[in-house]
């Protein structure tokens, strides 16, 4: 066993070294060891109410980017996060039914010449080339960005044509950071490590005076 993850990080450690990002790397190796700090996501309010025709989600979170994280960032690499639901009607005879869904995206990274914080916040999934469409901020600290993360308001996340009051009704929530839009070299070292691994889900039942 020791020899097979002996023989994984010298991989990942190798394709850092072919990527180019050998020295932020190498850093993220040694420093996810050695630093106690780690990052905290959790879901301290979720609410649904209705507002004319659709549902509306608010979401508070406690977002706390660990040491390896934020340096991460300092050091040029964008961190991405996806907040998603899912209105869902329960059925018993099959998987339950999707009413409606909705998803935002959120782009974080430094920028090292005016040392501001920029976050792209999208309806879509944001890329470094398809920010175009996305609503972009600038922020003096990195707490001010993390606020709008944690702060998700007036979100509508259905059609209240497609609720119906008499039924059992759900909303489905998760935050995440997404590891799948980190360079793969960090992807393959930061896999496994609690620092990157940041995920909340909750699921919240729709009452008669949320959907009436």
């Amino acid at each position: 066993m020791m020899d097979f993850i002996t023989h994984c990080w010298k991989n990942a450690w190798a394709e850092l070294r072919r990527s180019g990002l050998g020295v932020l790397g190498a850093w993220l190796l040694v420093a996810s060891a050695a630093w106690g700090q780690t990052s905290v996501a959790e879901l301290t309010e979720l609410r649904a109410e209705r507002r004319d025709a659709a549902l509306y989600l608010s979401a508070q979170l406690k977002l706390e980017l660990g040491a390896v994280v934020e340096d991460a960032l300092v050091k040029g690499l964008a961190v991405h996060f996806v907040a998603e639901s899912e209105v869902m009607r329960d059925r018993w005879y099959w998987y339950d039914r999707k009413l409606g869904t909705a998803t935002r995206y959120y782009r974080l990274v430094f920028q090292p010449l005016t040392r501001r914080w920029r976050l792209n916040v999208s309806n879509e999934p944001i890329s470094g080339a398809g920010l175009a469409g996305s609503i972009s901020q600038n922020f003096e600290t990195l707490p001010e960005a993390l606020d709008v993360i944690r702060r998700q308001s007036g979100w509508k996340v259905a059609e209240m044509a497609d609720i119906d009051p008499d039924e059992r009704q759900y909303i489905a929530y998760r935050f995440r950071l997404d590891m799948s839009q980190l360079p793969r070299p960090f992807q393959i070292a930061a896999g496994n490590q609690a620092e990157w691994n940041l995920l909340v889900t909750r699921q919240l039942r729709l009452t008669a005076d949320m959907v009436r």
